[in-house]
């Protein structure tokens, strides 16, 4: 589920965390970490289950429906119960594994907050995309398949009461909310009837040695500050320190880190990684500057011998 960049912005965020708080205690940024990444996977789940949770009110409402005296907007639809009977929803809704999983772990979140499933539905039926789909006669798992990716990329996904929901839940979510919602549309786009239930509950981490690496990387980080600090010292006579941004010095260290002690990880990607990280966390200006003095670094520790580099295609 999560990719090394992903694991990278984590590190970083942990150690911004660290410098605000003026906590030098390397264990507990390990668990910091540690509890950041699985929290990711809490938010998939609740994101998730709040699809099932989706379902089960639209069922309530066709209940409540079929007792009513008077005519209802949905009894103008050809098939009133066509969004109950989506193929898709249905499968998440009974999908035991993640019934499971979210007893497990006592996420009953909407449960306890069944106002933000309210608002979702409201929003969902009085959508365009909603009322095209319970008219266009159109009928078939595909179908369904595209009107719940339809309505999560424009309708739940975007909504700012779920996001002030999980904002205040946890503030880490905050950069975790994007992540988690394009995972969730690939894996929609991918599954298909015959998917079995461990299909939405994919693993957080691709092995072991992801969450080796993400430890790694942090330490080496942190208890080599000092070294990290003079590296870009000498490559940004114009600078004062205090002028380089806290947020692009920790990008530069962690890539200086990355360069010099992960001699499995071919320079490209090393540098590739911390340009788009400082893109998407760093001002244009601030991006432009990191790749100038990562590129200088690079050639430099090239020509001294200082970059070692293991493995096929790597010198």
């Amino acid at each position: 589920m999560l990719t090394r960049r992903h694991i990278r912005v984590k590190v970083m965020q942990c150690i911004y965390a660290l410098i605000q708080s003026k906590d030098d205690s390397l264990e507990k940024q390990e668990k910091f970490l540690r509890v950041s990444i699985e929290n990711m996977y809490v938010l998939y789940l609740l994101v998730l289950s709040l699809l099932a949770e989706l379902h089960r009110l639209a069922e309530k409402h066709a209940q409540h429906a079929s007792k009513k005296y008077l005519a209802t907007e949905e009894d103008n639809y050809p098939d009133p119960k066509k969004f109950v009977n989506n193929r898709l929803l249905v499968q998440i809704s009974s999908n035991e594994s993640l019934k499971k999983e979210l007893s497990k772990r006592k996420l009953n979140n909407w449960y306890l907050n069944e106002e933000y499933v309210k608002i979702i539905y409201k929003e969902v039926t009085s959508s365009d995309i909603y009322k095209a789909y319970m008219t266009n006669g159109k009928s078939g798992y595909e179908a369904d398949k595209d009107v719940v990716i339809q309505l999560f990329k424009d309708i739940i996904a975007p909504n700012e009461k779920i996001y002030e929901y999980f904002e205040d839940d946890k503030l880490t979510w905050v950069d975790d909310i994007p992540i988690v919602n394009t995972f969730l549309v690939k894996r929609l786009r991918k599954v298909s009837e015959p998917s079995n239930e461990s299909f939405f509950l994919p693993a957080l981490l691709k092995d072991q040695q992801d969450m080796d690496f993400a430890n790694e990387l942090l330490t080496k980080t942190l208890l080599n500050d000092a070294k990290w600090e003079k590296e870009i010292e000498g490559k940004t006579p114009n600078w004062d320190n205090d002028r380089i941004a806290e947020i692009d010095s920790i990008i530069l260290k962690m890539a200086i880190c990355e360069l010099l002690n992960f001699s499995s990880i071919p320079e490209k990607v090393t540098l590739n990684e911390y340009l788009e990280i400082a893109k998407e966390y760093s001002t244009p200006k601030s991006s432009i500057f990191i790749n100038g003095v990562l590129d200088k670094l690079a050639k430099e520790y090239k020509s001294s011998g200082k970059l070692q580099k293991i493995g096929r295609g790597l010198r």
